[in-house]
C-alpha cells in the first residue's frame, strides 16, 4: 500500500467534526434540541483552547463528558469551537471547547456515535476506541439507561468505559 500524502484520515475527521458543528449550530439557532435528541460530548480538558474552571480542571484533569439535554444556555458556535453554559452540582459554569479537542460525540436517542483520535499533550494519541466517561450532573435525564455513571456507583470517575454503556437497551 502506498503512502497517504493527502491524509484522508485527517480530512475525514475534520468532515465529521463538521457534523457536530452543524448540529450544535442548529441547536444554538433554535435554542432547543429537536425531539428526544440529546448529546454526550467527551473532550480532552487539557487540549489547546479548552477553557473550563479550575474546579472542573482539577476534578477532570484529562477528559470530561458533558451532556447537552434539558438545561444549557449561551450556546455559541464558531468555525473552530463552541461555548456553552452548564450547571454542575447547581454551580453554573461556562465551557469553551474546540472541536479538535472532542474525543467522542454520542446521541443515544438515535444511537449515533462519532469517535476521534485526539493527540494528548505529550504527543501520543489515545485510541479512539477508549473513551473515559466522568459523572456529569449538568442535566436531568429522564432515561436512566442514558445517564453517565455517577460517583459511588459501579463505574468510578476516571475508569475507562465504552460509550456502549450509555446506549438504550432494546
Amino acid at each position: 500500500m502506498g503512502q497517504d500524502h493527502i491524509r484522508y484520515d485527517i480530512l475525514a475527521q475534520d468532515a465529521l467534526r463538521g457534523v457536530i458543528r452543524k448540529v450544535l449550530a442548529e441547536v444554538a439557532t433554535t435554542g432547543r434540541l429537536p425531539g428526544d435528541h440529546h448529546f454526550f460530548i467527551t473532550f480532552l480538558t487539557g487540549a489547546p483552547g479548552v477553557r473550563i474552571s479550575q474546579h472542573l480542571k482539577s476534578k477532570y484533569p484529562e477528559q470530561m463528558t458533558i451532556v447537552i439535554q434539558h438545561q444549557f444556555w449561551d450556546l455559541k458556535i464558531t468555525e473552530s469551537l463552541f461555548e456553552i453554559g452548564l450547571s454542575f452540582s447547581d454551580v453554573p459554569e461556562k465551557l469553551v471547547i474546540p472541536f479538535n479537542a472532542i474525543r467522542g460525540f454520542y446521541d443515544p436517542s438515535v444511537n449515533f456515535e462519532l469517535e476521534f483520535d485526539v493527540p494528548l499533550s505529550d504527543g501520543e494519541e489515545l485510541p479512539a476506541a477508549e473513551i473515559t466517561a466522568y459523572p456529569v450532573d449538568a442535566v436531568k435525564t429522564e432515561d436512566a439507561a442514558a445517564k453517565p455513571p455517577v460517583e459511588g456507583e459501579e463505574k468510578k470517575p476516571g475508569s475507562v468505559v465504552s460509550l456502549d454503556s450509555f446506549r438504550k437497551k432494546q
